[in-house]
């Protein structure tokens, strides 16, 4: 009957990470100058907002975000996931609540990790003015043919 509970108490909880902290983040962007679309990838449906702007991402998805905006050079930034002390936290309390089925929900859903840079902010350069053609060239006039002697 002991285990029976214990497996219930762990399929009710699921993962202390995935309860605690939950499967979704906020992801905040923004730039300098603002105003920039920003295309997320990574995600199950393709996202874009205006900087600044926030987005709810999966803690388990791996994302990256385009920069673009007329006059400027586009920038990718490719995030990465980390544990921080509360994921942490949250993945060792399956020790005691969740077990190996807390641990494995934990890992898929990636409950215990956190998207970095949160927030996603970069600088856009200018894009290098083309250069200013030059006044018009005047045509050589025809040189006569050479003949020899």
């Amino acid at each position: 009957m002991r285990i029976v509970g214990i497996a219930a108490i762990c399929a009710a909880v699921g993962g202390c990470a995935s309860v605690t902290r939950g499967t979704t983040e906020n992801l905040s962007i923004v730039s300098t100058p603002s105003g920039a679309e920003a295309t997320i990838s990574g995600l199950d449906v393709p996202t874009a907002c205006v900087t600044p702007c926030a987005v709810v991402v999966k803690r388990n998805a791996d994302i990256s975000v385009a920069f673009k905006k007329e006059g400027y050079e586009p920038q990718i930034v490719q995030l990465t996931k980390e544990i921080p002390a509360t994921g942490a936290a949250g993945f060792a309390g399956n020790v005691l609540l969740g077990g190996l089925v807390g641990m494995g929900v934990d890992a898929v859903t990636g409950a215990a990790t956190d998207h970095k840079p949160n927030p996603v902010s970069v600088v856009l350069e200018p894009t290098a003015p083309s250069p200013r053609p030059g006044p018009p060239r005047k045509p050589r006039p025809p040189t006569a043919p050479r003949t020899g002697t």
